[in-house]
């Protein structure tokens, strides 16, 4: 990679993708320079005050509202609202000079040719040469933006596609212009990987680029097929979501977040730039999404899409459907199937693709026709689109939040299937696929050494896929490295003395077996290497212990059999503190309840950005009990300084586990108490995640690790402490601002982390924090609320309010 450093981003253009691409380069620590027009006219607000459109107030009121907006919106746009901080506004009439300073601009304005020519007419005058350029546009060509711009502005342009909303989506097309530089676009793709956290895609200039070219395609599809299959809107829903591994919005709900004009936009610059593609009438709007569009039901900005909330005859809300041969709203009616009953028992949705193109019903029709359909086209997109098939792949994965791209699909069902699907439908394979299977290869994607391959059209021959040195692929390295292995734990060698401790249980949940490995790793750890990561690559970290294991021991009340499990639970995170080797622990997504405790017990946190952290026990009715109680008791120690108000400091860790907070991202863990300053990192790329993580627990172990002391100087306060909670929660009661089993488990958790009622602040020995932490755990299980809590929590996924 080039020495090039960005310091400074120019972003022009805060509509909903400018403010977020800004908050996003904030997010990385980045400072932005965000700017747009200057008001034609005055507000009625702004005439009653007085002002005038000279006043900076009124000139920068456009951007300012933009941005203001984005930081309101949920999910929110920013790690932490701190990080706004970084983002300074302006005007391109006053402030387009100061585009001299910076490393980088970005022009993300609307879709129109003439305002961006504008817009870089303008940028020429102040820009520094060699400051990189780039457009966030969708798909206006390249060729049309750089018309009159100098050989430097042309050499250093590229379009640097974001998907919405920047923050979330992962892929970042990066499409050079004709005179760019290979350095620019070299640096491009690492930083959007290295320092943004995205899946850097190279793409050509061609129509929608790679994502929205697949992407719209397959909607069309199915908008083409819904009817000749006589399916409803439910049923394409229920077929085209999780169970194909794709978000739980599937098809319609996703086209009413996104909005059906943007998807029709898209759709019409494919059917009008793309007259040779041999799908081009699909790209044709069916009549009913022309109705819509005239009706102007465009999804969650209109309020009425292809769902629309609304509010029955009793009164209660209810999520009405379009029914899409009358064009009128009904109630929902229940999507069911026998083939995807048949994939029940099937955890991964690529382990389901060869049950479900079999499948004898209306969805296994369904299937069949849909991927045929895709396979035929993305065949045909190489080398048009992309020269490597992969890189199709992550588009997907990474545009549309699919699990598996289509040529990975179309490997699950197998490459002679996929052929024969599609010459059920009449169509034919492309010549470099025939050619392919005539050659022997069977695969699209080979795995070796630990790394991907994938098949080159032009070397025709599985070339190994770029860019994998950074990473540790667990998927990649599970059966070959795998040193112990049990229903609850993989354990594999990460290489270099490292080991990883891998959850395969159902949603990451810490139960026995879990436990079990975990001792096992550091058993194996401690005797043959040098450290230990626990990390996994699946949708979520760990979503807290097996609570059902819990609810069945309380309710045939074995509370011996109980005691003995939470111990376990409390010794083993225990252990991953005092071990001989250092432990790094490596969240992402949900890390709640036991997740997070295992987190807090770990030598170093290497956290993914999105991870979303807490102590939430108290939904089900009990506190924290594998350690989490007593860790906040101790870092709130750690935290007393002099001439703090001890109380106060002890009451923010108490109130984060009783109001069981979760952080909306990594840095936002950091507020709570969850990860510490100094000490604990954030990774933004989570592909990079696992290979971080072993950085660290190499680096602990090069400085000569040595196992930690165990700790006898918890300062606790006692009855001081103790006395104020218990009083606060009895007004709290009494107020009916919560319940009076909110207020049986808060006054436990008083208890514990004001270390019982001991008659002044005293230093105690965590084992005796752990003890009445376990004692107060065990006392609330006896308790009839907390048994229906988790009998809710277990039938519905969420905590019950009593």
């Amino acid at each position: 990679m080039s020495k090039r450093r960005i310091k400074k981003v120019a972003i022009i253009g805060s509509g909903i993708m400018g403010s977020g691409i800004a908050c996003h380069f904030a997010n990385i620590g980045v400072d932005v320079l965000l700017l747009d027009i200057v008001p034609r006219e005055l507000t009625d607000k702004e005439k009653a005050k007085g002002l005038t459109l000279e006043d900076k107030v009124v000139r920068n009121r456009l951007v300012n509202d933009a941005l203001t907006a984005s930081l309101k919106s949920k999910p929110s746009p920013i790690y932490n609202k701190k990080f706004a901080d970084r983002i300074t506004t302006g005007n391109i009439d006053d402030d387009l000079h100061l585009i001299k300073d910076v490393d980088w601009v970005m022009e993300v304005v609307v879709e129109r040719l003439d305002i961006k020519q504008s817009v870089f007419e303008k940028v020429e005058k102040y820009r520094t040469p060699g400051t990189i350029i780039s457009s966030n546009t969708s798909g206006i060509p390249i060729k049309f933006m750089n018309e009159g711009r100098s050989e430097d502005f042309r050499k250093h342009f590229a379009v640097t596609h974001f998907f919405n909303p920047p923050r979330y989506l992962k892929l970042f097309e990066v499409v050079p212009g004709p005179d760019c530089k290979q350095e620019v676009t070299d640096f491009l793709m690492e930083y959007g990987d290295k320092f943004l956290g995205k899946t850097s895609v190279l793409a050509k200039d061609t129509p929608a680029f790679i994502g929205n070219r697949i992407g719209i395609f397959g909607i069309q599809s199915l908008f083409h097929q819904v009817k000749e299959l006589g399916l409803t809107v439910e049923e394409v829903d229920k077929l085209t979501g999780p169970v194909i591994g794709r978000p739980k919005s599937a098809t319609f709900r996703t086209v009413d977040v996104v909005g059906l004009d943007t998807l029709v936009h898209v759709a019409n610059g494919i059917y009008d730039n793309c007259p040779d593609d041999e799908a081009h009438d699909l790209f044709k709007l069916p009549d009913f999404i022309n109705t819509m569009m005239e009706n102007k039901w465009l999804g969650s900005k209109t309020k009425q899409g292809f769902y629309k909330k609304s509010v029955n005859a009793e009164g209660k809300k209810e999520i009405l459907t379009l029914d899409l041969d009358t064009m009128e709203y009904r109630s929902k009616k229940r999507a069911k199937f026998a083939t995807l009953e048949l994939t029940k028992t099937i955890d991964k949705p690529i382990d389901r693709f060869k049950v479900l193109v079999g499948g004898k019903d209306k969805a296994g029709e369904f299937y069949r026709k849909n991927f045929a359909a895709m396979f035929a086209y993305v065949q045909n997109r190489i080398p048009e689109i992309s020269d490597e098939l992969y890189r199709i792949d992550d588009a997907m994965k990474a545009g549309f939040g699919w699990e598996n791209g289509p040529f990975e699909i179309w490997d699950a069902v197998g490459v002679e299937k996929g052929i024969e699907l599609m010459k059920a439908e009449g169509k034919e394979p492309a010549a470099w696929v025939t050619e392919m299977v005539a050659k022997g290869e069977t695969a699209f994607y080979t795995v070796k050494d630990g790394a991907t391959y994938y098949y080159d059209v032009n070397e025709k021959a599985q070339v190994k896929k770029p860019g994998q040195d950074a990473f540790i692929i667990l998927d990649n390295i599970r059966k070959s490295k795998e040193v112990f292995k049990n229903s609850g734990v993989v354990i594999e060698d990460l290489g270099d003395g490292i080991l990883n401790c891998e959850f395969q249980s159902k949603m990451n949940t810490i139960g026995g077996d879990v436990l079990a490995g975990l001792n096992k790793a550091v058993d194996l750890a401690e005797k043959d290497f040098e450290g230990l990561v626990v990390g996994n690559q699946g949708a979520n970290f760990s979503v807290g212990a097996n609570i059902g294991m819990i609810f069945m021991m309380a309710v045939e009340q074995e509370y011996d059999e109980l005691n003995m499990a939470i111990k376990y639970f409390q010794d083993t995170m225990t252990r991953m503190r005092y071990s001989s080797i250092p432990v790094i622990a490596a969240p992402h997504g949900m890390a709640l309840g036991g997740g997070c405790e295992l987190s807090l017990h770990a030598d170093k946190v290497v956290a993914a950005a999105e991870t979303y952290m807490g102590l939430v026990e108290f939904g089900v009715g009990v506190i924290p009990g594998g350690g989490g109680s007593k860790e906040m008791a101790l870092r709130a120690s750690d935290t007393f300084r002099k001439g703090d108000v001890q109380l106060n400091v002890l009451q923010e860790y108490f109130l984060t586990i009783g109001m069981a907070k979760v952080s909306t991202s990594a840095y936002e863990a950091f507020d709570l108490g969850l990860l510490q300053q100094g000490k604990d990192v954030v990774v933004v790329n989570r592909d990079r995640q696992i290979a971080e993580a072993k950085k660290h627990a190499l680096l602990l172990a090069d400085a000569g690790y040595t196992q930690p002391v165990h700790r006898n100087d918890v300062l606790v306060l006692g009855k001081q402490a103790l006395g104020a909670f218990m009083v606060a929660t009895d007004s709290m009661q009494a107020s009916r601002f919560i319940s009076e089993h909110d207020q049986k488990i808060a006054n436990k958790l008083a208890y514990v982390m004001a270390g019982g009622d001991l008659s002044e602040p005293t230093k105690v020995s965590e084992q005796y924090l752990l003890d009445i932490e376990r004692e107060a755990f065990l006392s609330l299980t006896t308790e009839r609320k907390t048994l229906e809590r988790i009998q809710h929590m277990l039938k519905t996924g969420k905590p019950l309010r009593n």
